[in-house]
């Protein structure tokens, strides 16, 4: 029976949804980090429950085909990336294989079609926002245990794997330009010479707590948004002059301020320091303005391609009704709008929906219109036949009274577009009974990572409605 502290010698059989290896020893599931399907290897046993046990890479007896040299410094103990160690066509084959086992184990849906998965143009440098923590508690690297200056109570950076209080100080994340790494140096140096204090996820004390980057893939433009407890401009103003002064590309530099407890990069207020209060990006040929709490999509060019498919798969005609669900600041609405008769857009963010509004008057798009509401009470209230239905949920999928609602209106096709396969099966298991699930084409939108986003066409089941 294996025991926890354990060493074990493993042959990795598959890779699991959430990106740790898998291999089975006598029958019994051992769930290895750092694992590639084809390694031969020894793990720790780190933890042990009845049904499987959970181990840390030691050595490798014989390396998978599949494996590569990670070119992060930090990979394996960041918990930004999951795969740099993996080879990139084989991280589409495992992604792939997600979808496929999703479908079947989760939804009971044998025989969807799930074609191969659209890679990334970039898989490095793709990330067009970063968000990065200080923190007073740093997770020391290897080389960093012998060192009497670390400065442990300093870190900005991301968090390791399975901590929310600890991060990884870094110099650099090769997922965006090296232009964001430079940016991200030089608010380092100057927040550790302030004399300001970081922020401490345990204290709830503390002046520095996030800076997020982000970077227009179009336009080469950059926005830093520093997020601080409270506000102080004489502490800033001399990191504004440096930045703007050392990276003439940075058109914005606001800062949110944020004295909550929860741990997330938004403010109550915001202040803008220098330029404006967006940037602009483009997905295809539309221009969109991103301020520095907005949801974009951090692919920009992988969005154009999941869009894209999108618009493929709905098989417009041009005189179609379309509703989007959860439209967000949009950008699915304006991308298809020129191949369809009308778009609406139901979006619960008051803030987003503003922005819909004025991007499209920027692109002149003018047969699209959003209402700012609650899908579970709007939905049902709105006067409207959609021919095509187009659903985006958050990663949780739908919420059942929506699915319900969904099935009433019966739109000819639905185009369910999901970055969690897990949920796009349950949701869909339930929409079989009136609808045919053609195929599923994944687009990899997150190299390196687990994470797949996913397009399913449907079609109602004794066709068009008359």
């Amino acid at each position: 029976m294996i025991k926890k502290g354990e060493i074990i010698e493993l042959g990795i059989d598959k890779m699991a949804f959430g990106g740790q290896a898998v291999a089975r020893l006598d029958g019994f599931v051992v769930f290895v980090k750092g694992g590639v399907p084809g390694d031969r290897l020894t793990a720790r046993i780190y933890k042990k429950k009845k049904d499987y046990a959970e181990a840390r890479l030691v050595e490798l007896i014989g390396p998978s085909p599949d494996r590569v040299e990670a070119p992060c410094p930090y990979s394996g103990h960041c918990g930004g990336c999951q795969w740099q160690h993996v080879r990139y066509e084989s991280q589409l084959g495992y992604k792939k294989q997600h979808v496929e086992e999703s479908m079947s184990h989760i939804g009971a849906l044998e025989g969807v079609l799930v074609r191969d998965v659209l890679p990334s143009d970039r898989i490095f440098s793709y990330r067009n926002k970063m968000e990065f923590s200080f923190s007073d508690r740093r997770w020391l690297l290897p080389d960093e245990f012998d060192g009497s200056d670390n400065e442990a109570g300093f870190a900005l950076g991301l968090h390791a794997p399975g901590t929310y209080s600890k991060v990884i100080d870094m110099d650099a994340c090769l997922l965006q330009m090296e232009e964001g790494n430079r940016i991200l140096r030089l608010v380092k140096e100057y927040a550790r010479k302030s004399g300001m204090p970081v922020y401490g996820i345990k204290s709830h004390e503390g002046f520095w707590r996030f800076v997020t980057i982000r970077h227009s893939t179009a336009f080469d433009q950059w926005m830093v948004n520093i997020v601080t407890s409270e506000e102080r401009p004489s502490v800033l103003r001399p990191l504004v002059e440096k930045l703007v002064g050392e990276v003439p590309d940075i058109i914005s530099i606001v800062n949110n301020i944020s004295r909550k407890k929860a741990a997330i990069a938004v403010g109550q207020k915001e202040i803008v320091l220098f330029g404006g209060e967006t940037i602009r990006d483009m997905i295809g040929p539309f221009i969109f303005h991103v301020s520095a709490n907005s949801f974009f999509q951090t692919n920009s060019q992988g969005a154009q391609k999941l869009y894209q498919c999108v618009k493929d798969l709905a098989e417009f005609k041009g005189n179609e009704t379309v509703l989007d669900l959860y439209s967000g600041t949009g950008t699915i609405p304006i991308f298809v709008a020129d191949k369809a008769l009308t778009v609406t857009g139901i979006e619960i963010a008051e803030s987003a929906v503003l922005d819909a509004r004025k991007n499209c008057e920027e692109n002149g798009v003018t047969n699209c219109r959003f209402i700012c509401g609650d899908i579970r009470d709007t939905l049902s209230s709105i006067d409207l036949r959609p021919d095509v239905l187009i659903i985006d949920p958050p990663r949780a999928g739908m919420h059942k009274e929506v699915l319900a609602q969904v099935m009433a209106l019966a739109p000819d096709r639905i185009i369910y577009v999901s970055c969690n396969p897990a949920t796009m099966a349950r949701d869909l298991a339930q929409m079989v009974r009136d609808y045919e699930v053609i195929e599923i084409q994944p687009v990899d939108m997150f190299p390196h990572t687990y994470h797949i986003e996913s397009v399913a066409k449907l079609k109602r089941r004794g066709g068009a409605r008359s």
